[in-house]
């Protein structure tokens, strides 16, 4: 019983011209060897993720607002009377252990909150994100 390489499959394809009809048989083959020498690379078939080995790769995350604090929108006017309905709903999710209270923090960026109150007086709280 032989194993079927999804690589091959996919060679097959090239070599036949079915893809990438503007190469040059001259890049196609380069290509091809390409594909071959880094076979693990790559993820074809039923395989979820390549596979690249010897490389370390350092990340660093950029925190910075990435726009000036003009551009940024103003936050929607607050009625004083919505504040107690606001603190009532942010204690519920807080008593939930849905969100948490992380106090005053000048670099997280803190959504502007709102209600939307329905006809029976229950409401909900809203942000915009």
């Amino acid at each position: 019983m032989s194993t079927h390489d999804p690589l091959e499959g996919l060679l097959n394809k090239f070599r036949e011209g079915q893809f990438i009809t503007s190469l040059t048989s001259k890049q196609k083959l380069n290509l091809l060897k390409m594909l071959r020498k880094n076979r693990p690379a790559f993820s074809i078939g039923e395989e979820t993720l390549g596979k690249i080995r010897g490389h370390n790769i350092e990340l660093c995350l950029n925190v910075e607002i990435p726009y000036p604090p003009m551009l940024r929108r103003p936050p929607y006017p607050e009625i004083l009377e919505t504040r107690k309905e606001i603190e009532k709903n942010i204690n519920e999710l807080i008593d939930m252990d849905l969100i948490r209270n992380i106090g005053h923090n000048e670099i997280v960026e803190i959504t502007t909150s709102f209600l939307i109150t329905w006809k029976d007086g229950k409401s909900m709280l809203c942000g915009d994100f």
